[in-house]
């Protein structure tokens, strides 16, 4: 096996923040203590490829038919250049259920990391399924998986510009 990255929490504001942005009913102490729940990614066994990322916090209430969830997973990922992390869903979960992310993969690309808001993995959930009419997660629940994979470049690469952002921030480098 390549060690290739290294999971961390994000720190205590670039978290707070999010959740309050995301969640306004939260208090205080219900985002500190979601903060110290933080889980690191992980395998379940030896032959995983997936890392399991966990919920810090419960769902509010029950994603139902037509809903969507943002959760702030309070996690960023240092990786060695050359690679990616994908988001996947947990195939347990979309088959099961249905829900599946919404964007379907996410790509978190080696530079987020130094980003202003540390790289911080956000995860939208969607339930658009006929297969459940609605599901919960609470804290501590694994609800979608990371894949670390080497990628490769173009012969003609000309790409030299800086990172600053998150979603759709590449596109608009010069």
């Amino acid at each position: 096996m390549i060690t290739a990255a290294k999971f961390e929490k994000v720190s205590f504001s670039i978290f707070a923040d999010s959740c309050r942005k995301l969640m306004p009913q939260l208090g205080e102490d219900d985002i500190s203590a979601a903060y110290e729940s933080i889980t690191l990614p992980r395998r379940a066994t030896k032959g995983s490829a997936g890392y399991d990322f966990f919920s810090p916090i419960s769902l509010p209430s029950c994603l139902k038919a037509g809903e969507s969830f943002t959760f702030p997973t309070g996690i960023r990922c240092k990786m060695d250049e050359g690679w990616v992390l994908l988001i996947c869903p947990r195939s347990g979960m979309g088959f099961k259920t249905g829900v599946r992310l919404a964007n379907t993969i996410g790509v978190i690309d080696q530079d987020y990391y130094f980003s202003d808001n540390e790289g911080h993995i956000m995860v939208k959930l969607v339930n658009e399924s006929a297969l459940s009419s609605a599901i919960e997660i609470n804290c501590g629940t694994a609800f979608c998986q990371g894949l670390l994979l080497p990628f490769g470049i173009a012969e003609n690469d000309s790409a030299n510009a800086i990172r600053n952002g998150g979603f759709g921030s590449t596109s608009k480098q010069a």
